[in-house]
């Protein structure tokens, strides 16, 4: 939608643009293809042929705005058939990201779905076990979690960790054991009084909320697209280069989230021997960028549009002027660009997303989908409600002549919030099944 009105934006302002002149000299700069070389006796004459012949053409096209431009000797800034190729490129960028956005979380989704077992058969072992005997103590290292991402304390750890962060991605990113700890240290952290709460239900709630950021389109991603089109020019390979960006930024952003997976492995085991009962890591936003998790989705969301873009840019660039055009480039550029545009798609879909889906609920807060949709909306009621009685209070109390008490409002605050969470709580427990302490 957003690119549709885009478009629809270029057609209202088209008149405009064309009616924007700009001298010819500036029409040989920057250009995706070579250009033939001329002398400086010659530039003015191939300046005025230039303006000839771009004028005649705008003008067999019926553009207004081009014959006012030939009049001063100038160009429009964008000629009728440049706008009428951008329509089809924004249109085909439009198609080619809902359809990587869509492959993306599909199998994702797909492999997220698997994990499904996991929880069932949590949820048995839970049934099954009954009422808790004595806690057994287990040393630390006993831990299947523990061996798998704890490599030690010191410098030299640090850098194993990182390495071994970096290669988990692209095997077994999510063991059992992970998902297992991460769960119950999820479950201890914002519903303890729950044990039995449906992790995976709540995970995939939240990552099909997540969805409408990452098929979205902001402007700074626009404005990106804009810089890139300007730089294609003829010997830079601009295109090759960049298809490395969202390489490199998804094999950043796998390796982070393998890593906070490790450094609750390392919390647990730098702080205990030995563990009496279950193995529980504390999640925390100090294990992100920024102390930030959603940065991570910003990120996830930058590295499929651009991909998105490469491969719509090209499939535009092949329909539009053919495989042999010099705006294509050599087939040693291109091939590599397909290949990266593959890699990342399928990286992204069966290990970045599922990672994400997971890892990021190791922050310090739940996201709201913790809660039905009904709950949901309970909750975001009784919150209007309670601003507007708020502002009702702090009007009143302008009207009189002494004020009360300035901190009247921020004490009320934190009173408003628990009685928020406590009429959620009640509301939601038979469905949603949570607990809030």
């Amino acid at each position: 939608m957003l690119l549709g009105f885009i478009s629809l934006l270029l057609t209202v302002f088209q008149g405009l643009i064309q009616r924007t002149c700009i001298p010819p000299r500036w029409t040989v700069h920057m250009l995706p293809c070579q250009r033939e070389a001329v002398g400086p006796a010659k530039e003015h004459v191939a300046a005025a042929q230039i303006v000839g012949r771009i004028g005649r053409r705008l003008l067999s096209e019926g553009g207004a705005g081009a014959e006012l431009c030939q009049k001063k000797g100038k160009v429009p800034l964008l000629s009728l058939e440049a706008i009428h190729q951008l329509h089809i490129f924004i249109f085909v960028l439009a198609i080619t990201h809902v359809i990587f956005s869509v492959s993306t979380m599909l199998l994702g989704g797909a492999k997220i779905h698997q994990w499904k077992q996991w929880e069932v058969e949590i949820q048995k072992d839970a049934v099954g076990s009954g009422q808790p005997g004595p806690a057994k103590v287990t040393h630390v290292h006993q831990f299947e979690f523990i061996n798998d991402h704890f490599k030690g304390m010191g410098k030299d750890s640090k850098i194993l960790s990182w390495l071994h962060s970096f290669v988990k991605q692209f095997y077994g990113s999510v063991s059992k054991s992970d998902y297992t700890t991460m769960r119950l240290g999820f479950i201890m952290t914002h519903c303890r009084g729950n044990p039995k709460f449906d992790f995976h239900k709540y995970m995939m709630r939240v990552l099909e909320s997540d969805f409408k950021k990452v098929v979205g389109i902001s402007w700074y991603l626009w404005v990106f697209v804009v810089i890139f089109l300007l730089l294609n020019v003829n010997g830079w390979h601009t295109y090759f280069w960049i298809a490395f960006l969202p390489l490199i930024l998804l094999l950043a952003v796998g390796t982070k989230l393998e890593h906070v997976i490790a450094q609750l492995a390392h919390d647990v085991a730098e702080k205990n021997s030995a563990i009496e009962g279950d193995l529980v890591v504390k999640p925390s936003d100090d294990h992100f960028w920024l102390g930030r998790p959603r940065i991570i989705l910003y990120l996830i969301h930058f590295i499929l549009f651009q991909n998105a873009f490469e491969i719509a840019f090209f499939f535009w660039i092949l329909t539009t002027y053919g495989f042999n055009s010099c705006i294509m480039g050599q087939v040693g550029f291109i091939v590599p660009r397909l290949v990266i545009g593959v890699t990342i798609q399928l990286l992204c879909s069966y290990s970045t997303m599922p990672l994400y889906a997971v890892v990021t609920q190791m922050g310090s807060f739940y996201k709201k989908e913790i809660f039905n949709d009904h709950v949901q909306q309970g909750v975001l009621g009784w919150a209007q409600k309670v601003k507007m009685r708020k502002g009702l209070k702090e009007g009143s109390a302008g009207v009189a002549a002494e004020p009360s008490n300035g901190g009247g409002g921020d004490t009320a605050g934190p009173s408003v919030k628990i009685e928020m969470m406590r009429r959620a709580a009640r509301e939601g427990n038979d469905e949603a099944g949570v607990s809030i302490e």
